[in-house]
This record gives structure tokens, sequence and C-alpha cells, in this order.
């Protein structure tokens, strides 16, 4: 089995780096254990110097209620919001007094 290359954007027959030529995305169908749903940037390369063609990871994303991962590479920045969502998804509270409704319907 081959091993895995670390860096996607470098040729892996001449070495050189090169910049994808076309970017898609890949949406992942089911949330990570922690509710997170992981978007793959996919691109497709073509060396410059010996014309070889090749697909691999751009960068992955991973997208939850309070907080943005994103890996390139070999870097991660993780982006998070201050305010918590509970509190802002609250709505008004109506208290009904049953004696109230069953009165008007008679």
């Amino acid at each position: 089995m081959a091993r895995k290359q670390q860096e996607y954007n470098i040729c892996p027959r001449c070495g050189t780096k090169a910049s994808p030529t076309r970017t898609w995305q890949l949406i992942a169908p089911l949330p990570d254990s922690q509710g997170r749903i992981t978007i793959t940037i996919m691109g497709a390369y073509e060396c410059p110097n010996c014309g070889y063609k090749w697909r691999g990871v751009v960068s992955k994303m991973k997208v939850g209620s309070d907080s943005i991962e994103i890996e390139s590479g070999k870097k991660g920045i993780k982006l998070s919001s201050d305010e918590k969502s509970t509190s802002s998804r609250q709505g008004n509270i109506i208290e009904l007094d049953l004696d109230e409704v069953l009165a008007e319907e008679e």
C-alpha cells in the first residue's frame, strides 16, 4: 500500500509546487461525535513542470453550532463565537391559566 502524501500541492513525480486548477466541496452526510459537519474542499492539480495531473484535499472545515475549525495542510485554525447559542434562541414565556381557558370555551 502506498504512503499518504503529506502536502497535496506538491507534484508526486517531480516535487514542484502547484496550485489547484479546479476546486469543489464534499459535505459529510453524518456529523462527528461533537455534532460538527465536515466540509472537505477537494482540488484537481496539474504540474506546471511535467504536466502530471492528480487530485487531493485543499482544506477541511468542521462547522458546528458555536465554532468553526479550518484545517489547511499542517495548520489548523479554530474560530468560536463568544455568545451562547441557547441564550439567543430563547423566546417569550407565555403563562396560561386552565380555568380561564375552560371558561372561554363555555
